[in-house]
């Protein structure tokens, strides 16, 4: 089918699904050393990591024997996970395409800028949004990242032979100067922070970098949500390369970065957030819409890790729900408070299982990119 995706809840026809293999092959670069946080609650949590742009305790001993089979137990349960998501995507009815897979022997690579690992295309929704027609790839905020559109290149020339746009915003250089210094204070897991910025001769000064998980797609509107400098540029370049298209909408600070486990649209009119103060930080025309705020959920909604094992603070991730559509959501199995909740808001809750989704800081929107759905170019805000 062509490419045709406006919004997160009209029927969704194909989607990218991302793949975590490739991170089996990464076991002992990985670390779970940097940290989730919103600006609403204040949690914290685990998120993993292959760069190493911060130094900590859990990276100087990530590769201990615990530690290494801590992860490729957890690593495997994500893999069994994901592909039971795909096997569920298909059952429904959904198109489900993959991305390539990293050789096991590239682990670095170079720019004329900076050197980096490579981050496999799990999260797939991180690094493009696909608005109506037009693919666009985002400049991601972690060097290890930059690259990882590559991998979804065959998903993205097939459509593209199809008739669909597909642009790539400008790249940006990445030394340390372009990264905005503001970040330092309230680093986000998917920004970097290099804590001693060094001189380069490619230094062009602040630049564009977003990820397309900062935006909220609804029919012939965009909201993005703009944390720094580098943010509010690319928020810019959207609005100019929009233009007579969508309306672009500046939404500031509502977290430092991602807002697909904050607010999430379900249905027009109606909204799951995490918290209710969202409704402030929201465009004046969403704020009259119906919001569903489920209660935190419990300690059992979450496995328990062995002593030793990192046991991250947010209970939110699980709100990184998939619509099917506007009546059927895919939710954690695990995640009883939260089912219950949209049951009780007339949605059919489907369960899926995700394991270890506060340790690898994904879920089953992150973890997609949906590319061909039923709805159009409506005006949700009128």
């Amino acid at each position: 089918m062509r490419l045709n995706s406006y919004d997160d809840f009209t029927p969704l026809k194909e989607v990218v699904l991302g793949s975590a293999d490739g991170y089996l092959d990464r076991v002992r670069d990985m670390s779970f050393d940097m940290f989730i946080s919103d600006n609403l609650s204040g949690a914290r949590g685990y998120y993993p990591s292959l760069s190493t742009w911060r130094d900590s305790e859990e990276r100087r001993e990530r590769n201990s024997p615990h530690r290494l089979a801590m992860k490729e137990r957890f690593l495997g349960e994500l893999v069994e996970d994901v592909e039971g998501l795909a096997a569920q995507l298909t059952a429904l009815g959904v198109t489900v395409h993959r991305p390539r897979q990293p050789d096991p022997g590239l682990t670095r690579v170079a720019t004329p800028a900076f050197e980096a690992t490579v981050t496999p295309p799990l999260n797939v929704r991180d690094n493009t949004l696909v608005l109506g027609d037009e693919i666009i790839e985002t400049p991601p905020m972690l060097r290890d990242r930059y690259f990882e559109t590559q991998f979804l290149k065959p998903v993205f020339q097939d459509y593209f032979r199809q008739g669909a746009r597909w642009t790539t915003m400008p790249r940006p250089m990445m030394t340390d100067h372009s990264f905005d210094p503001a970040n330092v204070a309230h680093a986000a897991p998917n920004i970097e922070v290099p804590l001693d910025p060094r001189d380069s001769p490619y230094d062009v000064g602040l630049e564009l970098m977003i990820d397309g998980a900062n935006c909220l797609r609804l029919g012939r509107d965009l909201i993005v949500n703009v944390s720094n400098a580098n943010h509010a540029l690319a928020h810019d370049w959207l609005e100019r390369h929009l233009d007579g298209r969508l309306r672009v909408h500046r939404m500031d600070r509502l977290t430092q970065s991602h807002i697909d486990s904050v607010v999430v649209p379900l249905r027009p009119g109606t909204l799951l957030l995490r918290d209710p103060g969202v409704v402030d930080y929201l465009p004046k025309a969403l704020r009259g819409w119906d919001t569903i705020v489920p209660p935190p959920p419990g300690i059992d909604d979450y496995p328990q890790y062995e002593n030793g094992d990192p046991i991250p603070a947010s209970p939110y991730i699980d709100l990184n729900v998939l619509s099917v559509d506007e009546r059927t959501v895919l939710v954690n199995d695990a995640c009883k408070t939260l089912i219950a909740t949209l049951e009780r808001h007339g949605f059919d809750a489907v369960p899926v299982r995700h394991r270890h989704r506060r340790i690898f800081g994904g879920g089953f929107h992150c973890f997609t990119l949906d590319t061909v759905r039923t709805g159009g170019a409506e005006d949700y805000l009128a």
